[in-house]
């Protein structure tokens, strides 16, 4: 293996505790909860002016922390920006300041989006929380079902 350190968010203090400022801390603005990623914790970046570079955005979100990675997504076709950016930091607190700095911000005159980019839902205000349908039409039959039930009912008929 490698000598290399791994960089490891520190743990807390006791149990109790970390869940009341981890949830605090993760919270996103439609009140999902923030989930890290295997490697460290993701932004996403949206509406990014499409003539935007990887120096733009480490320029711009390098203050905030240290920026493991960023992916900067180009469209084939012409070579510029997709809308989007995914930067991703070592640790929660960076993510967070990029977050709370970035958002609503400018970049090359546009104004930016900053939020978690993997995210759990909140909690469903529904009693149950069952997988099956609730609410809505009814599904149709399978196409392999109604013709069979429509040549049962054709073979009831006059016979040659």
């Amino acid at each position: 293996m490698a000598d290399t350190e791994m960089d490891v968010d520190s743990a807390p203090s006791s149990p109790d505790t970390s869940r009341k400022n981890t949830k605090d801390d993760t919270q996103t603005h439609e009140n999902a909860s923030a989930v890290r990623s295997i490697e460290g914790w993701i932004v996403a970046v949206t509406n990014v002016h499409e003539e935007a570079t990887e120096e733009d955005i480490q320029d711009m979100f390098g203050e905030f922390g240290d920026v493991k990675n960023v992916h900067l997504n180009l469209d084939r076709r012409t070579g510029y920006v997709k809308g989007y950016v995914l930067i991703e930091y070592p640790t929660l607190s960076e993510a967070k300041a990029a977050i709370e700095g970035a958002n609503g911000e400018k970049l090359l005159e546009q104004t930016i989006s900053v939020d978690f980019a993997f995210v759990r839902p909140p909690p469903s205000k529904q009693a149950g929380g069952g997988a099956g349908r609730s609410k809505g039409r009814a599904r149709s039959r399978s196409p392999g079902q109604r013709r069979r039930r429509d040549e049962d009912s054709e073979g009831d008929g006059e016979v040659d």
